[in-house]
């Protein structure tokens, strides 16, 4: 543990400086393209559109390289700066007894994190998103909704924490795996709620309307084997951003196909069933299950790491903490370790753009791959999508196909469906 210190301080000058160069080839992507419409999309991409979207994706990046510094300040500030153990003295002249205290600290120092963040988010949404013309949130209603998600989050993770310091007091050598099992239950239990009680809460989600659509879309259902009781939702996402998307959400009688109300405004309905089709590919081929799972088995290990971690007494000391408490061990954690997981982003990023393929290659069988396309380009020309990322870029962050790749893959289909 002697040399924790140092490597940590390693680590995190190894991230900022990949995300810094990341940004910087993105940067110069967007911008040696921003004049020439790729031949792919002529004709459905016009030059201003392409260079719209250069710009948009140029604002977004230079935002996320000083957010990308500032972060790194503070996860320095916050361990090896004695942040944690100030806030922690700080805290504790509210005079608790354990674990409600380090359940104090824990979510007093999450919730400060949020608040260092918030101006870089106020700036994405009230500057760059309104600029680009993306924007319909007010801030009375952008103010109720961070109060919303801050509210559960108490509500959610605050028990979670007090029962995961509880066990890291009273259950011995193996509260890693007790803390586990009790995590499954509140995700497993999270992911069958959240589309009926908790997105709700910030949105309004309501049936599909139109008959034809609808017959067309309960023949696609019946084709593709949904049987699912939560249905096909058209979500009024218009009401904050004009962005349009769709998605699928939930586990057992609660599983979802989600529309966005800006999305259903701009594609026609061949397009709206192929969307269709490839959501449901998501479903038909476990992909919810399998991100599950591997979650599942990831936080597993976390857990077990940090339940080794707790027992070393230099792992506090080597990252600004002096007195070790299950408190200190679990915000350490969760300020340490994601800065050396972010270099297995490439490898989370390849399986989503598998997946992806693979509700492509879904949809091409039971609807029209020449349609998804179709759909996907208006989705790219109306979210000011970049066309043509730097492929080092893609490989790491993106969880979905680049533009060029995905649509000529598609046509490819959609000409030689056996492919």
């Amino acid at each position: 543990m002697q040399r924790l210190t140092e490597l940590f301080i390693l680590a995190v000058a190894a991230e900022t400086a990949v995300r810094l160069w990341l940004g910087s080839r993105q940067l110069a992507a967007v911008r040696a393209h921003r004049d020439r419409v790729p031949e792919l999309f002529a004709g459905q991409i016009v030059l201003t559109d392409q260079q719209r979207a250069a710009d948009y994706t140029a604002a977004r990046v230079e935002l996320g390289r000083w957010a990308t510094l500032f972060e790194a300040l503070i996860k320095l500030l916050m361990t090896i700066g004695g942040g944690l153990a100030a806030l922690d003295a700080l805290v504790r002249h509210v005079h608790l007894s354990e674990p409600w205290a380090g359940t104090l600290v824990v979510l007093c120092v999450l919730l400060l994190l949020q608040l260092l963040g918030l101006p870089f988010a106020l700036w994405r949404t009230f500057r760059i998103e309104a600029r680009f013309g993306f924007n319909r949130i007010s801030p009375g209603l952008y103010a109720l909704d961070l109060a919303k998600r801050l509210l559960l989050g108490l509500i959610l993770g605050g028990p979670l924490v007090l029962a995961t310091l509880a066990l890291m007091e009273k259950a011995g050598a193996w509260w890693w795996l007790w803390a586990w099992l009790v995590w499954l239950g509140a995700t497993l239990g999270l992911t069958w709620a959240a589309p009926r009680f908790i997105a709700p809460l910030f949105n309004r989600f309501s049936p599909l309307s139109d008959a034809a659509l609808k017959q067309r879309v309960e023949a696609l259902l019946e084709r593709c084997g949904f049987a699912a009781r939560g249905g096909v939702f058209v979500m009024d996402g218009s009401r904050r951003s004009a962005h349009g998307n769709a998605y699928f959400t939930g586990i057992g009688r609660n599983k979802r196909i989600v529309f966005f109300d800006t999305l259903l405004a701009r594609i026609d309905t061949d397009e709206i069933e192929a969307v269709l089709a490839h959501e449901l590919g998501h479903f038909r081929l476990h992909h919810v299950r399998q991100r599950l799972g591997v979650s599942a088995l990831s936080v597993l290990a976390g857990l077990a790491l940090l339940g080794w971690l707790a027992r070393q007494p230099g792992f506090y000391s080597a990252l600004g903490v002096p007195a070790a408490s299950p408190a200190m061990a679990v915000l350490l954690f969760t300020l340490t370790v994601p800065v050396f997981a972010y270099f297995a982003t490439p490898l989370e990023s390849w399986w989503s753009r598998r997946q992806e393929r693979e509700a492509d290659d879904f949809a091409s069988e039971y609807s029209d791959a020449g349609r998804l396309a179709g759909a996907l380009v208006k989705l790219y020309r109306d979210n000011a999508t970049t066309l043509t990322p730097d492929p080092v870029h893609s490989a790491f962050y993106d969880s979905h196909p680049p533009a060029l790749e995905r649509i000529a893959r598609l046509h490819r289909l959609a000409a030689h469906p056996a492919l």
